[in-house]
């Protein structure tokens, strides 16, 4: 299957269960508003945890509906995360998404080790684009999650992406471990990481999903610079997973993407028992909005 619209997400979820989206701290315009948004075209069930008066602010000033809507009155805004992390643990709830509160307390609380979401793996940020320029969507890990990677990480880190495009519907989705250069350098340690990934995935130890690598970004990219380089590749122009050296590389082409290419974008954190939606302040809504379809897309049947 290939996608190439992030509109096509909606398509996904046609014959699914609606989801149940738990909103932490909800007093927050741009969170609650793509909230609604989503729920009006059927896609969640939006259960607002936070500052009552607040939300109803926010809802009168902005001409929001909220009626039919569960509401949990908390004002602060530790207690309102951990309500909603425990919704989501004890199956109240199938997504978390953060309102307005720090990212920081929003992870702390899902990383407690009594009540929190921990599945084992590890803990990164998974976003797809809608890039004018290229023929398919495109996914980018890990951009604000995980800062140096080490090998180890890096498969947890494709690990989770794969598992997520497999739960898109690609089934073999192919991998580009990027580097500064196509070539292996002992004195470029990404380039090292990334010949061991793809000698992983030959040998299965890294599965459902097609890896090649070190390539640099315009031949992962680019069929005929990959061949002008005289690269033989079945990654090459048909990326579907750009694999990022460190989170500096990622979160700058993030941006560029978003503010120089006018790129769609949607992006959940992965490796938890649920998809946790915890977009950007700079994300508009719109991305906020295909960022709760993409949760309930890959989030598990109830």
């Amino acid at each position: 299957m290939t996608l190439k619209h992030l509109s096509e997400l909606k398509e996904l979820l046609v014959d699914k269960p609606t989801s149940r989206l738990v909103l932490a701290a909800a007093q927050d315009h741009n969170s609650l508003t793509s909230a609604l948004m989503a729920a009006r075209d059927g896609f969640v069930e939006p259960i607002l945890v936070g500052d009552k008066e607040a939300v109803q602010k926010i809802a009168s000033d902005n001409n929001l509906d909220l009626s039919g809507l569960r509401m949990i009155h908390e004002p602060d805004n530790d207690m309102a995360v951990e309500i909603a992390v425990k919704m989501v643990r004890s199956n109240q709830a199938d997504i978390l998404m953060k309102g307005n509160v720090g990212t920081s307390s929003l992870l702390k609380a899902v990383l407690n080790k009594e009540w929190g979401l921990r599945s084992g793996a590890l803990l990164s940020h998974f976003a797809i684009f809608e890039v004018e320029a290229y023929h398919k969507l495109i996914a980018v890990s890990d951009v604000a999650m995980n800062i140096a990677p080490n090998l180890q990480d890096k498969i947890s880190i494709v690990n989770n992406s794969v598992a997520c495009l497999n739960r898109l519907g690609i089934e073999m989705p192919k991998v580009a471990v990027l580097g500064a250069v196509e070539m292996v350098s002992e004195n470029m340690q990404a380039t090292l990481d990334a010949a061991l990934l793809s000698k992983m995935n030959q040998r299965e130890q890294i599965k459902n999903c097609l890896i090649d690598g070190p390539l640099a970004f315009d031949n992962a990219i680019s069929l005929e610079s990959a061949r002008h380089k005289g690269i033989k590749s079945d990654v090459a122009g048909d990326t579907d997973l750009l694999i990022m050296p460190d989170i500096e590389v990622g979160n700058v082409l993030y941006k560029s993407l978003v503010f120089f290419a006018h790129s769609g974008v949607a992006a959940v954190i992965l490796g938890a028992t649920a998809p946790i939606v915890l977009t950007s302040r700079s994300d508009s809504d719109q991305a906020k909005y295909y960022s709760i379809l993409l949760a309930a897309a890959i989030a598990r049947p109830r």
